[in-house]
């Protein structure tokens, strides 16, 4: 199969450096690398989302209104124990005060 016409002088021109016009489209394609062809279309070309730039935006305040909308829904579940551990151990460090003192050792002493 012999090549066409055109593929041979393009051959020709590769083999002695690429110069010259592109047989096809009239334009000059150089060495690889730097082809210098027409410019391409329909070119897609893709982007960040700004809301994506930058995660931590509104870490701070997200983090502020999250903390207190979690704590209200929260507090009657951690605050009743809470304040009855608070009482209870109230309560034991003046009695053990009071039975380590005088008054209570002439009261419950031997």
């Amino acid at each position: 199969m012999r090549p066409t016409p055109a593929l041979r002088l393009q051959a020709t021109r590769i083999l002695r450096g690429g110069h010259g016009p592109d047989p096809k489209n009239g334009v000059y394609m150089g060495w690889w690398g730097s082809l210098g062809s027409p410019t391409q279309k329909n070119i897609v070309t893709y982007t960040v989302s700004p809301n994506r730039l930058n995660p931590t935006h509104h870490i701070v305040s997200d983090a502020i209104f999250n903390t207190f909308r979690r704590t209200r829904n929260q507090i009657l579940y951690w605050v009743p124990p809470l304040m009855i551990a608070y009482l209870v151990m109230d309560w034991a460090i003046e009695r053990n005060e009071y039975l380590n003192s005088k008054p209570g050792r002439a009261e419950f002493g031997e």
